[in-house]
């Protein structure tokens, strides 16, 4: 097991080199000049060679400052030069803020949004499943599936949207629905900050973790109907074991393999949903960072953005190949 994971860190490297010469190409083929951008009112319709010559010299400093006067395969050699240090440069529309540092800070807000939203959608996914799974064909069954459906079809932006509305001041007004914390939230100490932290989270996490409930369960209930119609299911069924051994001790364990396999997809796409759920609750997340960056055209951050989700994702990967080996012990990677 050790040398396999070993090779997979290792084969990483070249994957991740690939990746990020992929983003960078497309950042630098994409409509846009960062320059114009910082140096002209776009609002007043300015042309960039309108303004005297003005523009032009401040276009031309901006180019050379930030290095997009070099060739384009200079450019990369020198982001990869920094990024193997993790130094991700500095913020084009912010000189002097480290996006390294920015893109720390940032993660200490998205990161735990995700991972509670995770925990959620497998504490709650993984019983309906098998519920629905043991129930197959009942009107529970019905009920859950139809229910579990109608969740996954709901785009992101209006469920969040929704909830805004029933819980926020123009309904209900039970949870507030902006940021993460009040606006004197810095007054507070101990248990207040923390039940502070914890109202201002509840309507993100369960916006994050409605889909990935919807098809974590789903695919807990294939995998268990599938294992549930194996001939050692009924052998252990006629040797008169009770059905809550031969449901968790015998199939449970089988069937987690296809939601095994969803961790290593799940992850990155709930730090990819967090863009519009850190949008719709204005929370100063990483999606919301990775956002800005490409509205700015600011290169930068969308390098540091896109690679940290890629070494996420090819985490994700290498962690389910683990996993698979810990729930069924004839996987072998030797």
């Amino acid at each position: 097991m050790a040398t396999y994971i070993l090779r997979r860190v290792l084969w990483m490297v070249p994957t991740l080199f690939g990746i990020t010469l992929l983003i960078f190409c497309v950042m630098r083929l994409a409509p846009g000049d960062p320059a114009a951008l910082m140096v002209t009112d776009v609002s007043s319709g300015d042309a960039v060679s309108g303004a005297g010559g003005g523009i032009e010299d401040a276009i031309t400093k901006f180019h050379k400052k930030w290095g997009l006067d070099k060739p384009l395969l200079v450019q990369y050699w020198i982001w990869i030069k920094n990024m193997a240090v993790l130094d991700f440069g500095e913020e084009f529309t912010r000189p002097g803020v480290q996006i390294s540092d920015e893109l720390w800070r940032r993660l200490q807000v998205t990161v735990p949004l995700t991972l509670i939203s995770v925990l959620l959608s497998y504490l709650l996914a993984l019983p309906l499943g098998i519920l629905s799974a043991v129930k197959q064909g009942s009107w529970l069954d019905k009920i859950t599936t139809s229910g579990l459906f109608m969740l996954y079809s709901l785009p992101t932006f209006w469920a969040g949207l929704m909830l805004i509305l029933l819980f926020g001041a123009s309904g209900f007004d039970l949870l507030p629905i902006m940021g993460l914390h009040d606006k004197d939230a810095s007054q507070l100490q101990g248990w207040d900050y923390i039940w502070d932290t914890i109202l201002h989270g509840i309507l993100p996490v369960a916006t994050l973790t409605y889909g990935g409930l919807a098809y974590l369960s789903r695919q807990m209930r294939v995998g268990m109907l599938e294992i549930v119609r194996q001939d050692f299911i009924r052998t252990a069924k006629a040797k008169g074991l009770p059905a809550k051994v031969v449901v968790f001790k015998h199939a449970l364990r089988n069937s987690l393999i296809p939601v095994i396999t969803v961790f290593a997809q799940i992850l990155p796409v709930l730090i990819g949903g967090s863009v519009i759920v850190e949008m719709v609750f204005s929370i100063p997340g990483m999606g919301l960072y990775a956002f800005e960056g490409m509205i700015k055209r600011d290169y930068n951050v969308v390098m540091a953005t896109t690679t940290f989700s890629a070494m996420l994702t090819m985490g994700g990967f290498l962690v389910s190949d683990v996993l698979y080996a810990i729930v069924d012990p004839r996987i072998s990677y030797e």
